[in-house]
């Protein structure tokens, strides 16, 4: 084990892209493990879309990072030294370890992290992608809002990542007709060959607007909403009356400073609902929806993907990655 910690800290806030010197690579000395504290390793970070939020000082549902602080991020570490009650050494724990190699508990955290049980044939990334926060988020969006029926037409954006990807899923599994749109055509191979999808639409063909029209010939039922802007407009038009759209993010205003916004006008005329949420509202719900996800995915009904990047330093480029279209599935940085 070393005897320093290599950290991220948040230095600037990003205009557009992050770039060289956002995030600062700083290395401090590991202090030692008192009576009620605790030392984990981080084995591996989850790179997710609202870390850029997170960098942003802007209203949101948590402060946003502050200048120096190490910067906000989830991640999977293990417990390598332990005088917690609550944690003992080998345990291995899922909460905000933020990016670092080693996190330092010491009992002044909000809430406590969760430790991972042993799943048969269930891989730790899992706890982060499919049985994590992205599934769980996921999960509640389609049962807690969308309410999917059988029959029903729902369009997922940004359908190839890793919420998007178990959202349309669920739908199927509830009996919808499931169209994702995705950028490239690999994704959306990936989509209608690997995930059951019954349409894919690459929004970065010339025709992707006429592809979802001949994709959705009876309207949309559901959005299930990741990305926003001209995306939203252009599945929003095609809404059923009385439909439901589940906004789960707005990727594509991220690194904006004047994102586009949804017209209300098309919300109001067809009677549509929508509704935000943020996946820390169903915290006293996880169990609920780790459990049926779980069995979903020993079953056979789900299946996840994942892009893996190795290395610390290469967080800013994993980041970024997320806004340029590079990952498949849930991306993950392997310390």
């Amino acid at each position: 084990m070393s005897n320093s910690n290599r950290q991220f800290r948040l230095a600037a806030r990003p205009q557009g892209l992050l770039a060289p010197g956002d995030l600062q690579f700083v290395e401090t000395p590991i202090p030692p493990v008192a009576d009620g504290q605790a030392l984990a390793r981080v084995r591996y970070l989850s790179m997710d879309p609202t870390m850029r939020i997170w960098m942003a000082d802007v209203p949101q549902y948590m402060p946003p990072v502050a200048f120096g602080d190490v910067m906000r991020c989830l991640g999977l570490a293990e417990v390598m030294e332990s005088r917690h009650s609550r944690y003992k050494k080998g345990d291995k724990l899922v909460g905000l370890t933020g990016l670092q190699d080693y996190l330092f508990i010491d009992g002044t955290e909000n809430r406590p992290y969760q430790k991972v049980p042993p799943v048969p044939f269930m891989s730790d990334t899992a706890f982060l992608g499919v049985l994590g926060v992205t599934g769980l988020t996921a999960y509640f969006g389609m049962m807690d809002i969308a309410k999917p029926q059988p029959g029903e037409t729902l369009v997922v954006s940004a359908a190839a990542g890793a919420t998007g990807s178990i959202a349309g899923q669920i739908g199927k599994i509830h009996g919808c007709r499931v169209v994702g749109i995705a950028g490239g055509s690999e994704k959306c191979k990936w989509l209608t060959d690997g995930l059951g999808f019954d349409a894919g639409i690459d929004y970065k063909r010339s025709d992707w607007k006429n592809q979802l029209a001949a994709a959705t010939p009876k309207g949309i039922d559901i959005n299930f909403e990741n990305v926003g802007g001209e995306i939203m407009n252009a599945t929003l038009a095609r809404m059923n009356l009385h439909g439901r759209v589940v906004l789960c993010g707005l990727i594509s205003g991220y690194t904006k400073e004047q994102p586009s916004l949804a017209s209300f006008g098309t919300v109001l005329i067809k009677r549509l609902r929508i509704q935000g949420f943020i996946i820390s509202d169903y915290a006293d719900k996880f169990a609920e929806g780790i459990s049926q996800l779980g069995k979903w995915k020993a079953f056979g009904k789900l299946k996840d993907r994942e892009t893996i990047v190795e290395g610390l330093e290469k967080v800013p480029d994993a980041i970024n990655m997320l806004f340029t279209g590079g990952n498949i599935g849930k991306l993950i940085v392997k310390l």
